[in-house]
């Protein structure tokens, strides 16, 4: 397969919330963003304005770092948020349900390094750098699955 990218720079956090929520008016059921960088990159701040553009009612959306995993019910469907850092073994995420979650359910997934083997073929990979140490976030998106392209497209232009 080929892998297809896509590159974003974003000069505010306003700006990075815009384009999740761009991003996140597309997802269905079954799609998986893999949220990738260091601590402090954004990846938290990306998940929750996407989570926030898809719910009903607004409500808290705490980074899952200590639960692992934060469920939400959408309109249509769920939305798991998980949060791998602390993941001690990649078998924890069977044990967690996140496999089968990936199957039917949109998920957000940081730190996807974490699942080894287990990791997604067809999700997008978001890349998120803070070179610069500023508000200024470069994002760097790859996927294999041509269902991407035109939602990675919508979502930059």
């Amino acid at each position: 397969m080929t892998k297809m990218r896509a590159a974003f720079t974003s000069t505010s956090p306003d700006e990075t919330a815009q384009f999740a929520r761009r991003l996140g008016a597309s997802l269905a059921a079954g799609d998986c963003l893999l949220l990738e960088g260091g601590i402090g990159a954004g990846k938290s701040h990306f998940a929750r304005a996407l989570i926030l553009s898809r719910l009903r009612e607004p409500e808290d959306v705490p980074s899952p770092t200590f639960t692992l995993v934060q469920t939400y019910d959408l309109p249509d469907g769920a939305l798991w948020h998980a949060d791998l850092y602390r993941l001690g073994d990649p078998d924890q995420i069977i044990e967690l349900g996140l496999l089968d979650a990936i199957e039917t359910d949109i998920c957000l997934i940081e730190w996807p390094d974490r699942m080894g083997d287990l990791r997604p073929a067809g999700a997008l990979t978001i890349r998120l750098d803070d070179p610069h140490k500023t508000d200024t976030r470069e994002m760097t998106l790859s996927w294999t699955d041509p269902a991407w392209t035109p939602r990675v497209q919508e979502a930059l232009a």
